[in-house]
């Protein structure tokens, strides 16, 4: 491994502009050693990866060793690069240039009962994580995120999402009219979720090909949104709780679509 010790090194320069989102829009940054292994065990195309001084031993050999033989660069810092290099305030030692994989709407949509989760104007990076790691885990088939929605690959998301995002196809940026339209010519129904007078959760059919429309942190859909689905599907809650985090309504969805496509809960 070749050393970098000083901040002004044209790498650091690439790492920082990465976590502002300026970089180029195929690359993507890794922080922390879960997400590096994640990448590695999900074939992503490594280009760099930086290990803190600190952060090297047996474990992070075995890493270095890894990164080597999937064809990447591996460099040794200090704590005041690593510093420099890591986007969050406590550096956790690793972090690495990738490239990102974002998929066509088509291969979301594909499938024969497709499960797909559609994010309007969900501006929260880390709720926008936290919603791909839950549809990972409940059996979903993609991610759809619209114009306004943050970036599933930005470096927030990809924390929260702690390697699903590596594994399920997303496409992004895409016009919300446009992804409703094409889901509707696939085959799926689109269920809008409203805070009220929709059809209550348990009793919502989600065996179905579907995409579930899901709208941002505050404001929720636009009422041309709601008016584009199909259906409307409320989470009963208890007053005064009037409406919930978008990632938790879309976690409490997607365990009852699980549920009724596997006719027995998770474990």
């Amino acid at each position: 491994m070749r050393r970098i010790s000083s901040r002004q090194n044209p790498l650091v320069t690439r790492f920082r502009d990465l976590a502002r989102g300026r970089g180029a829009p195929e690359l993507i940054l890794l922080d922390g050693e879960h997400l590096l292994e994640e990448a590695l065990d999900s074939g992503v195309v490594l280009e760099t990866v930086a290990f803190a001084e600190r952060a090297i031993d047996a474990r992070a050999d075995h890493l270095v060793d890894r990164v080597l033989r999937a064809g990447a660069e591996a460099v040794r810092v200090p704590e005041t690069v690593m510093a420099a290099l890591s986007p969050v305030k406590a550096p956790a030692g690793i972090v690495a240039i990738a490239r990102a994989r974002a998929a066509p709407i088509e291969t979301v949509l594909a499938g024969e009962m497709p499960l797909v989760l559609l994010l309007d104007n969900v501006q929260d990076a880390g709720n926008v994580g936290a919603i791909i790691r839950t549809a990972d885990a409940c059996g979903a088939s993609g991610v759809i995120t619209t114009v306004g929605t943050a970036d599933p690959f930005g470096w927030k998301a990809l924390r929260g999402a702690m390697g699903s995002t590596f594994r399920l196809p997303i496409a992004v940026a895409q016009p919300l009219d446009a992804a409703i339209e094409q889901a509707r010519q696939r085959g799926l129904a689109i269920a809008a979720t409203v805070p009220r007078r929709g059809t209550p959760l348990p009793q919502a059919n989600l065996r179905r090909p579907l995409a579930i429309l899901l709208g941002g942190e505050g404001r929720g859909l636009s009422d041309a949104a709601i008016a584009a689905a199909d259906d409307h599907v409320t989470i009963p809650m208890r007053a005064p709780v009037e409406s919930l985090n978008v990632a938790v309504t879309a976690a409490l969805i997607l365990y009852e679509a699980s549920r009724q496509r596997h006719d027995v809960p998770l474990r």
